[in-house]
């Protein structure tokens, strides 16, 4: 885990997803980056391209998703079924100067990507900048979704790394016990408190879990059993199984009592 927001419930997921990607303050340089159908727009799929990010969703009922093709669907007689409109290529030409300073404020942090993506999907269907950003997004949408279906990799590599989300926010779910896993702190500050603690202790467990897994594999090594190298891609560190997440109740019985007697009562100022 490297990026933790506090967010409404009634916002899409994809509102944030730049800003985890952009703001995260961490060392890695992450080129590519998966989501599932609540964590896309156009407008994202835009901004992902303009920011040097390769964007892969796994989209829910893709049948159901339409191409945009600039020549019209006469062009792809064989597409038809999937087309879903012609692209609006001058629209984008006569606002690129405009998408350009979007990108350039949002990847200098003059102003924060959720805040723009809010801004874009609340103005009206005839604001310029908004409208060419959506025909900029559904070209990269069309170009993802034509990867999508010929590349078998692709899509083993976006379900792996959903899957690993998802064991991820398992993990999350068995450490925040407490509540019912619930953060009902009623401060913004407090419930990102609550968050990144949560965030820092599956790190701790998820950085535990990889150094025995290599002091494991190692240990085979050299005691002259082979490992296959292949089947290292299939280890996860995050599983807890083995981890007591809620500690021990020790009841010591070094001092038992006889029967009908009592344990005396503790007085104010004496030990």
């Amino acid at each position: 885990p490297f990026s933790t927001r506090v967010v409404n419930v009634g916002v899409r997921d994809s509102t944030y997803v730049l800003d985890g990607l952009l703001y995260h303050e961490s060392d890695l340089r992450i080129e590519e980056h998966y989501t599932d159908t609540a964590g896309f727009t156009d407008h994202v799929f835009a901004l992902m391209h303009l920011l040097g990010f390769r964007f892969a969703p796994r989209i829910r009922d893709l049948g159901e998703t339409k191409l945009y093709v600039p020549q019209g669907v006469q062009a792809y007689p064989t597409l038809r079924p999937l087309i879903g409109g012609t692209l609006n290529i001058k629209h984008v030409r006569a606002h690129w100067d405009d998408i350009l300073r979007l990108a350039s404020s949002i990847k200098q942090g003059t102003v924060t990507a959720s805040l723009m993506l809010r801004k874009l999907g609340s103005y009206p269907r005839q604001n310029g900048l908004a409208v060419a950003l959506r025909e900029l997004g559904r070209i990269e949408r069309t170009l993802f979704i034509l990867d999508w279906l010929q590349s078998v990799e692709l899509r083993r590599r976006v379900h792996a790394g959903l899957n690993k989300g998802e064991a991820r926010n398992s993990l999350a779910r068995a450490v925040f016990f407490n509540r019912l896993g619930e953060i009902r702190d009623r401060s913004f500050e407090q419930q990102r408190y609550r968050a990144s603690g949560l965030n820092l202790v599956t790190a701790a467990i998820v950085l535990w879990n990889t150094v025995y897994l290599e002091r494991a594999t190692q240990g085979l090594v050299e005691a002259g059993k082979p490992v296959d190298g292949e089947l290292l891609q299939f280890l996860s560190p995050l599983g807890w199984e083995h981890i007591n997440l809620t500690g021990d109740y020790v009841w010591r019985q070094s001092r038992r009592l006889e029967d009908g007697k009592f344990r005396p009562l503790r007085m104010p100022g004496k030990p």
